[in-house]
Parts: C-alpha cells; structure tokens; sequence
C-alpha cells in the first residue's frame, strides 16, 4: 500500500510520468479495434438477444418448486407446441421462468396444466402473463428520447462550465465509445437485452461523465499558464493532469466496481434476480469502459484537437527549443 501510495505522489508531482498522450495513436487503435468488434459482432451473431419486453410474447412463473430443471419446461412447452423453443431461467433455488412467443388463451391454459404437472406443482403456482411488444417499442422510444436530450444538455453544461466546446465534444465522443462497446458486449456475448439493461445502460453516462469531467477539471487548471511558464508543453500539460488523477481514477472505478460485482454475483447466482443482474451487468462494465475511455481516449484526443490553435502551437515551438538547450547544456563534453 505504502508504494502505490509513493507510486501516486510520484506521478502527482512529475517525478514519475507515464507518457498517456504521446503514444495516442496506440489507445486510438485499441478504441478503433473495440468499436469494430462491437458493431461487426452482434451482426455476425444475428443481431441483439432482446427480451420479451422488447419482442412480445407469454410468460410462466412457476413458484415454488422442488426441482428447478429447465428440461421439464422445455418438455411441458413443446408438448403443446414442438416447433417452439422456449427461455426458461430460474428464479432463486425455487421457482422456474418460461417465455414463449405470443399464445392463444388455449395454448395458454395447455402449458400452465403441462407446467403444473411437469413439476408437481398446483395450477395456482403457475402464473402467466402476456406482454405486447408495443410496450417495449415505447419504452425504446422514450429511452432514445432521453440519450439525446441528456446528450445536448450534458454537452451544453460542459461548454459552460470548461469555456471551450472542445472539451465537450472530446467528453461526448468518449461517451458514445462506452455506450457503443457496452452496448457490442451485450450483442456479442448473447446476454438478453431487458428494461433492466436499458437502465443500466443509461446509468454508466453519469459515471462516465463524472470521471471525465473530474480529469478534464485538473487539465483546465494545469493548462492555465502556470506549467507553460515552468517550461511544459500544452500536450506535456495535459499529460501531467492525466497521471495527476490516473491513482484517483483507478480507485474510484474499483470503488464503484466492487459493489456493482456484487450486486452482479447476487442478482444471477443467488437470487436469481434478472433486474438486479441486467442493471448491475451493464453498469460493471461501463464502468471498466469508462475508466478506460476517460484516461486513453478522451484526454490524448483533447492534446490533438487544442495542440493545433495557432495561439498553442507558437507556445509549444519556444517551449520546445528551450528544452531541447537545456538537454544541450546538460549534456558532457567529450574531450
């Protein structure tokens, strides 16, 4: 602990640096490479697995049950219907979900009857429920509604507060790159896209905002002048701000992961919870893409777009002449 403390004050007061925005191209790569996968993916696999919120469809909860077999639904189902292919999951250490395409009420009465003995259960423990894909198209609908209007509100606020619309357009990017990856994850790995998922998906731009702006905030206050008067250059600024909150960064993404995993751990394996388990999936790892994006993305990207005012690159010409004297005068004579 003492050494990663020592390791943090180093890189706080320039006595150890990691060179983040000198080797952009790489972090850029990487980025580029992730979004690639994120997009071609879920192509490839036929698209995103969305939930029957989204689609439509019957549901069956079976309660209270001494064997929670998905086998015995599978067979209950395709007893009534053998084409059809049903999910079933369990809920906890006693009961079993069963979504199936949309039914008629006799198809619907037929499984329930096939649910009840397939598990030796009474009729009252099966409930079922249909749910109509209008539902989640609205909810869809309202969810895009909301990105935008959080986009250019979030945007605005940062032009205001930073006094430079750069600093918000780098912020958005970044922004969009978690919600892209995150978003490919899901579709890739086959995770069923829920409400639930949905939150947590709009949850991590907070997070990721909030890491961002905390970054940006110390870049501002080193890009000020008073590092260019003790020699930086405006991309040596900005990298020194990234190394100065990189220790903060970390902890506070572990911070917030920690508890998340948890919630993650409970909610698939214990409880068998799928809100809890959607929600926290997409927010653990947003919060690893954020983290990622904040420091490797959003802040090389920044020293790109500003290193090229005219006003910053005269700067950075004489700051870069006096370094290269002082390393001349610094240097032995050879006899």
């Amino acid at each position: 602990m003492a050494s990663f403390s020592q390791f943090g004050n180093d890189l706080y007061t320039g006595a150890r640096s990691i060179n983040i925005v000198g080797r952009r191209k790489l972090w850029y790569s990487i980025s580029a490479i992730l979004i690639l996968i994120s997009i071609v993916g879920p192509i490839l696999r036929g698209g995103f697995n969305f939930g029957i919120e989204f689609t439509g469809g019957s549901e069956f909860v079976v309660s209270n049950v001494s064997d929670t077999s998905q086998a015995l639904a599978t067979d209950a189902v395709q007893a009534v219907d053998p084409n059809m292919v049903p999910k079933v999951s369990r809920l906890g250490d006693s009961s079993v979900r069963v979504q199936t395409e949309q039914l008629t009420d006799a198809e619907t009465r037929e499984i329930r009857n096939g649910l009840a003995g397939a598990y030796s259960v009474p009729v009252e423990n099966v409930t079922s429920s249909f749910i109509g894909a209008s539902w989640g198209q609205d909810i869809t609908a309202q969810a895009i509604r909301g990105l935008l209007v959080f986009l250019v509100l979030a945007a605005l606020v940062m032009a205001i507060y930073f006094r430079t619309w750069k600093m918000s357009l780098v912020a958005i990017i970044a922004l969009l790159h978690d919600l892209v990856i995150t978003a490919g994850i899901y579709g890739i790995s086959g995770f069923e896209v829920t409400p639930g998922a949905v939150i947590g998906l709009l949850t991590i731009l907070g997070y990721s905002l909030y890491d961002t702006v905390v970054v940006f905030d110390k870049i501002r206050e080193n890009t000020r002048g008073t590092t260019r008067e003790a020699g930086y250059t405006f991309a040596q600024q900005v990298n020194l701000a990234v190394n100065q909150t990189l220790v903060r960064s970390i902890n506070t993404s572990v911070v917030a992961a920690l508890p998340v995993a948890s919630i993650l751990f409970i909610g698939a394996f214990v409880l068998g919870a799928g809100t809890l388990r959607d929600i926290s999936l997409a927010l653990l790892i947003g919060i690893i893409v954020g983290t990622y994006s904040t420091i490797f993305l959003a802040t090389p990207l920044y020293a790109q777009i500003r290193s090229s005012e005219p006003e910053i690159r005269k700067s950075d010409k004489k700051v870069l002449a006096a370094q290269g004297k002082a390393d001349a005068a610094s240097e032995p004579v050879s006899a």
